[in-house]
């Protein structure tokens, strides 16, 4: 629901904006705005909200959260308007169209608050019409820095507004004739506290219940999807747990090797630890040591598996009661505006770094909008491998000594550009042995085309389809690259 023109009359006749000082300027998100008005003892939160469905100005009596991150728009307005007094408030005409005239710094300015569902916007301009910025930046409809703007000139003829200059403004909403009517929402307080009441509860995109609802989709598929695969990680878990038996078999085979003959394919004996008779599969090609030995190599690699599958349902775990706790706190929250900021900022983001879960592991570095991966040891080149890299991304190690796996994660439809393979080589060879050759080549091929090492150390792969790169270590860009250095 949107306001109609009486009711956006109705909320300015009740408030005491003019000659006000604006205090502050708060901006929740990219389509939500208040301004601090302090006037005759009192301060006034003018909240402006271009959400569709639910355009709107009023005060609001709720906390006015602050954005993470500052955004252009309400940056732009603080070294403008803050400071500045209020000259005149107003609706233009039927239109709902807001003019804010705002004596700045000695100068003029304007804002044009523009309360369409289908065109809503923020437009500031000089006193004579020059587009400073806007919220929304439309260069179509001129409404970008350097545009013209001037609504005053199509909806209040006679008005002094200037020279004619033809408006670069959206074609105004034609509907038929309606007899608008303030809308009952609520039995107590001004119209402004209804309004603000009404949006909080139930108000379109903006509401309680609407945006709880959300948190809960987002969230509970989240956890199912998790749940399901720890359900997978556990059915992993108790065939791996049944390993000891391999390490039993190879006990069993290197007490009986007297009964072992060349080209027996089974092995009957009895087991010492339970006592019970057992039958043993034996490779026919392999002596009585080598079958012993393959299956305590098989039991070895079960045994690390087991360990990281592991590690996995303790991460998963950790997670699954991470994400009940945030919706638990989602759900508990009381100021809608709050809310939506947090789930758009927060909840909506994919990656479980960067919405407040585990660290990556090893080193992280953003080189312009490429991010590459650093593991430093055996143990954090298989944990990125395993978990935070995909078929596309790219890999890179030194070709003659040990050392790291270095990672490019993959940009859609982007190749890897010289620089940021050169970037990438220098890491990849500064983490390594070659360190002190100054120089040196490596392996480098998408992470699709790398093959684990059967029955080798973690992390350990084998690559395929690898072409080489030659790096020399430049210090000046590992200076660059250290600033670049994600904490």
């Amino acid at each position: 629901m949107s306001l109609n023109w009486k009711e956006i009359n109705l909320i300015l006749s009740e408030l005491d904006l003019e000659g006000g000082q604006i205090q502050k300027i708060t901006q929740s998100t990219f389509d939500v705005l208040a301004l601090h008005i302090h006037n005759h003892g009192k301060t006034t939160a003018l909240l402006v909200a271009l959400s569709p469905g639910a355009c709107r100005i009023h005060e609001t009596f709720r906390a006015v959260p602050r954005n993470g991150k500052p955004l252009r728009f309400a940056e732009f307005l603080k070294s403008r308007i803050v400071n500045g007094r209020i000259i005149k408030i107003e609706q233009l005409g039927e239109d709902r169209i807001v003019r804010v005239c705002v004596r700045s710094g000695g100068e003029e300015l304007r804002l044009y608050i523009r309360l369409w569902s289908n065109a809503a916007n923020v437009i500031v301009t000089d006193s004579g019409g020059t587009v400073l910025d806007a919220m929304r930046r439309s260069p179509k409809r001129g409404e970008v820095s350097g545009g013209f703007y001037r609504p005053e000139q199509d909806l209040l003829p006679g008005n002094d507004a200037g020279p004619k200059v033809q408006p670069k403004t959206p074609a105004r909403p034609h509907a038929p004739a309606r007899d608008y009517v303030v809308r009952d929402l609520g039995p107590e307080g001004s119209f402004n506290e209804q309004v603000d009441r009404y949006y909080a509860e139930q108000g379109g995109a903006l509401s309680l219940e609407a945006l709880k609802a959300e948190a809960r989709k987002i969230y509970n598929g989240r956890m199912g999807r998790l749940a399901a695969s720890l359900e997978t990680l556990a059915e992993k878990q108790a065939g791996f747990a049944a390993s000891d038996s391999l390490r039993r078999y190879g006990d069993i085979i290197m007490a009986n090797l007297a009964s072992i003959k060349a080209g027996d394919a089974w092995l009957e004996a009895d087991d010492f630890y339970t006592g019970e008779r057992v039958r043993i599969r034996l490779d026919p090609r392999k002596t009585g040591p080598a079958q012993a030995e393959s299956y305590y190599l098989q039991h070895k690699k079960a045994k690390r598996s087991l360990e990281d599958v592991e590690t996995e349902i303790r991460a998963g775990r950790e997670e699954l009661a991470r994400l009940e706790d945030v919706l638990e706190k989602l759900l508990a929250e009381t100021n809608p505006l709050r809310l939506y900021r947090l789930i758009r900022n927060k909840a909506l983001q994919t990656n479980r770094e960067s919405a407040g879960g585990p660290k990556l592991p090893g080193l992280s570095f953003r080189r312009g909008d490429w991010t590459i991966l650093v593991g430093r040891d055996a143990k954090e080149n298989d944990e990125l491998l395993r978990r935070h890299v995909k078929g596309n991304d790219l890999w890179l190690h030194a070709r003659d000594y040990p050392g790291s796996y270095v990672f490019i994660k993959q940009k859609q439809g982007k190749s890897y550009p010289l620089d940021l393979l050169l970037d990438a080589g220098n890491l990849a060879l500064f983490y390594s042995k070659g360190r002190n050759a100054k120089s040196g080549d490596l392996f480098y091929t998408p992470v699709k085309y790398l093959r684990r090492a059967k029955n080798g150390p973690k992390g350990l792969v084998i690559p395929t389809q690898e072409k080489n790169l030659h790096v020399t270590l430049e210090d000046s860009r590992l200076r660059e690259l250290e600033k670049c250095r994600v904490e």
